[in-house]
């Protein structure tokens, strides 16, 4: 992160594009309810349609009992650093430096001998991948990897075991530590959340020599104007630092955030980076915008529109994972609305969304010309305000 000047995205006044200004005020009277209500404590919203911001506004407070939460606020936007580090993968594949069809172990090599760790009524068996893990597999989540939070099996309690979260280790160190642990399920044979982009970060730093933090500065985030985000808030920038209630107001266990006053040793392609609304609106402008903002192209129309189609095809995701709603594929970087029903979620089939755990979330709906972000920083998810955010914000849509 740095100090320069943020470059501002055009604004626009509502109705001018085709939102009802009654109902986009009333998605931020609900929100401000909601911190009424107690139940969050502030909040960060977001819209643009058309090319224009028509809605960035705060609610709350920046941390409990502090001042009031400002637009500027910067977040951990946890797994919404993943289609970052996906479109920067993607930059690589246009240039030739990766393609999509690499086995893993091109680049990291220590993943060229991991089983798939298969548990049967007679116990646990190790068998060789039907076919090695790809870089398309990790942007798609299908490389038979897991996250240790989602479930008790065999090889996420191995991944507890190994604290592969921590981010003291290196991306190398980490990279070497996942390959010595079997692979959850066959590569390609269901679609499973993972620790994938902390992996593909770590071959964007084989393929380029470089660190993670250190080519997104050089191919995003200084090109785009990104100067809020980054690995680490800079001390200068910690009063704007958004913080949780100590405890959470539903019951539930609290979730401990990473600390962004210290640079960690690893940097997460999957959830490491802290940002802001208007720095991540300016990359969501820019993926609407056909991969191109202010002059910048990032990708071209043809590859961005590949990847942001559904790569899954028959692949599915197990019938109880709510992290993939019924309607929904996943492109290369975040999940993609097939069908127009089905899911709670409204949204136009083409629609792209995804969220960070510490509260929060976005979309990009291609039909409608509109990007939404949503950020908090709340004890746990928050799932059920990713939906009302989208409910309120496509309500307002009258043309």
């Amino acid at each position: 992160m740095s100090t320069p000047r943020i470059p501002e995205l055009p604004r626009g006044e509502p109705a001018d594009a085709g939102l009802c200004p009654d109902r986009t005020r009333r998605l931020v009277q609900v929100f401000q309810r909601e911190v009424d209500r107690g139940r969050l404590p502030g909040a960060v919203l977001m819209l643009g349609r058309r090319g224009r911001v028509v809605l960035h506004e705060a609610v709350g407070r920046l941390a409990p009992g502090g001042p009031a939460m400002p637009p500027e606020a910067i977040f951990r936007i946890y797994s919404m650093t993943k289609p970052m580090v996906s479109v920067a993968a993607l930059m690589l594949v246009e240039q030739g430096r990766l393609s999509l069809a690499d086995p893993i172990a091109k680049h990291l090599p220590a993943f060229a001998h991991t089983p798939v760790l298969v548990e049967t009524p007679d116990g646990v068996q190790l068998q060789p991948p039907a076919r090695p893990p790809t870089v398309q597999d990790l942007l798609r989540h299908t490389a038979g990897l897991t996250y240790e939070f989602l479930g008790a099996s065999k090889v996420q309690r191995l991944y507890a075991e190994a604290n592969i979260g921590s981010r003291q280790r290196s991306n190398a160190e980490f990279a070497e530590a996942l390959a010595a642990i079997p692979l959850f399920c066959q590569p390609g044979s269901r679609w499973a959340y993972s620790r994938a982009t902390d992996v593909l970060g770590c071959v964007i730093e084989a393929a380029t020599g470089q660190t993670l933090g250190r080519h997104l500065q050089q191919a995003i985030l200084d090109p785009l104007g990104l100067h809020d985000t980054g690995f680490a808030v800079p001390a200068s920038e910690h009063g704007r630092i958004a913080e949780p209630f100590a405890q959470d107001p539903d019951g539930g266990l609290n979730m401990r955030l990473i600390d962004p006053r210290t640079a960690p040793v690893m940097e997460s392609g999957g959830g490491g980076l802290m940002s802001t609304a208007r720095d991540y609106a300016r990359f969501l402008q820019c993926l609407a915008h056909g991969g191109e903002l202010d002059g910048v192209r990032l990708l071209g129309p043809q590859t961005l529109a590949f990847a942001m189609a559904d790569h899954l095809g028959p692949i599915r995701a197990e019938p109880d994972d709510a992290l993939l709603p019924p309607g929904h594929g996943f492109g290369l970087a975040m999940a993609v609305r097939t069908q127009a029903g089905e899911a709670f979620m409204p949204g136009s089939v083409g629609t792209n969304h995804w969220s960070g755990i510490g509260g929060t979330s976005f979309f990009i709906d291609p039909v409608q010309d509109t990007w939404g972000i949503f950020l908090a920083q709340a004890p746990n998810q928050r799932e059920e305000y990713r939906l009302l955010f989208r409910t309120l914000a496509y309500a307002a849509m009258v043309g």
